[in-house]
């Protein structure tokens, strides 16, 4: 019996999900991509693909591979995902986070969902190509990336500027986050195309002050400037700026649930969209998040200084006004050190490869419906898109209707519908070879 690539997708995922990558962020309890990467290098190299493993730092592995096409002339299509996870504490988990269990219809597992299934995918379709003897229409370029949880530097941002060849002819490019199911009845499900995310700006904000011995009277404590300055940004909620992306997404989801959406006031509606609305939410304007702070080295010790990291996302066109308003609430007191910054993207929902993925979709499931959308987090779309590569996010996935997908992400039991695994895998392969 022949076998396809929704026969293998499974027992790959599983395979991935057993491999702990994770990336805490510090090199020193990061546990690196190598032997992930190797696993995928492997599967490869046995389907005849050539592989080229390049590392970026001890254990930190990324791969990529060309699948030459019918037509070399043609702009080649990047298919893209990262191997590291976030950290997942077993203690919370009700499964081994690392088993690769499958229970309830689903594969459970930290990278289920991001995004080892679609690097699953990647593979079960070119391996099976390899064993038909089938050639794409263009150039299909694999990259397996490290640190993409992390912000990239040991990943896509190092194969950009030091294999930047690897990707010379790439003119699109497909990855996380995008091309999963929002059932808005038995007839209809929209499945969000991401064509735009969100910049990241990662801030340390400092305080200082005088130091002295805690039980005194004191009124210039580098602790209190920090805390006061960190609260306002914290309580603060910026101004809604309804981007393109996010216009012609609210209008296409108006159309479908038959509501009313005033895309200047778009809170309303977007409450309605349950599972999705987190997710939707947060596109609609920028944000400031503390995430951490340090200070001081003992009890009873007054500190000279005082830190903070703040998680900023933008919104595209968005960064100088942004900055000027984070400025004016931190006040004039405090220092603003920019830690990691990244663009955001932003491209048209639009053109052949667009026409290709609503028709892969309805292909296996007649009630689809592609709307675009923007995401507020960030994927390695961010440094591929600085090789002039238009970027969409599309690993494919039909989910239960009832299914909180968005909370899935970095979440507690992490889990991917097998049959949404398998129906994804169809996807993607209809679509590399009509694109």
């Amino acid at each position: 019996m022949e076998t396809t690539p929704a026969d293998e997708v499974v027992g790959i995922c599983r395979d991935l999900l057993r491999i702990d990558t994770t990336n805490t962020g510090d090199p020193r309890t990061t546990v690196g991509e190598r032997v992930a990467a190797e696993y995928v290098a492997e599967k490869l190299s046995d389907a005849g693909i050539e592989v080229e493993l390049h590392e970026s730092a001890p254990t930190r592995a990324n791969l990529v591979a060309r699948i030459p096409g019918a037509d070399r002339s043609r702009g080649a299509l990047l298919v893209h995902g990262h191997l590291d996870v976030v950290p997942a504490d077993a203690s919370e988990w009700s499964v081994d986070p690392f088993s690769g269990e499958e229970k309830d219809g689903y594969l459970w597992g930290r990278g289920a969902i991001d995004m080892k299934d679609f690097d699953a995918m990647m593979l079960a379709v070119v391996r099976d190509w390899s064993r038909t003897g089938y050639v794409p229409p263009r150039d299909i370029v694999l990259a397996y990336t490290a640190d993409e949880e992390a912000g990239m530097q040991y990943g896509s941002q190092w194969l950009v500027e030091n294999h930047r060849d690897k990707f010379d002819g790439c003119t699109e490019a497909i990855g996380e986050v995008g091309g999963y199911s929002y059932t808005v009845n038995d007839d209809l499900r929209l499945y969000l195309v991401q064509t735009a995310e969100k910049g990241l700006d990662w801030l340390r904000v400092h305080a200082t002050g005088r130091p002295g011995h805690g039980s005194f009277i004191h009124d210039d404590n580098a602790v209190t400037t920090l805390a006061e300055a960190v609260a306002r940004v914290g309580r603060h909620r910026f101004p809604t700026v309804v981007t393109p992306t996010v216009r012609a997404f609210l209008e296409q989801v108006g159309d479908a649930l038959q509501i009313d959406i005033d895309p200047e006031n778009p809170e309303v509606a977007i409450a309605k969209l349950g599972p999705i609305a987190n997710l939707i939410g947060a596109t609609i304007r920028n944000t400031a998040n503390p995430t951490r702070l340090e200070a001081g080295y003992k009890d009873n010790v007054i500190p000279g200084r005082a830190s903070a990291t703040i998680d900023c996302r933008t919104l595209p066109g968005e960064a100088d006004r942004f900055l000027a308003e984070l400025k004016e609430l931190i006040g004039p007191d405090v220092e603003i050190e920019h830690v990691h910054q990244q663009p955001a993207v932003e491209t048209e929902f639009g053109g052949e490869l667009v026409d290709a993925m609503g028709a892969a979709l309805r292909a296996e499931d007649p009630g689809a419906r592609t709307v675009p959308y923007l995401m507020s987090g960030g994927t390695d779309a961010k440094a591929f898109s600085t090789l002039g590569i238009r970027c969409f996010g599309f690993a494919p996935l039909r989910l239960p209707a009832d299914l909180n997908f968005a909370s899935l992400f970095h979440g507690i039991d992490e889990r991917v519908p097998v049959e949404g695994l398998k129906f994804g895998v169809r996807v993607l392969d209809r679509l590399l070879r009509n694109s």
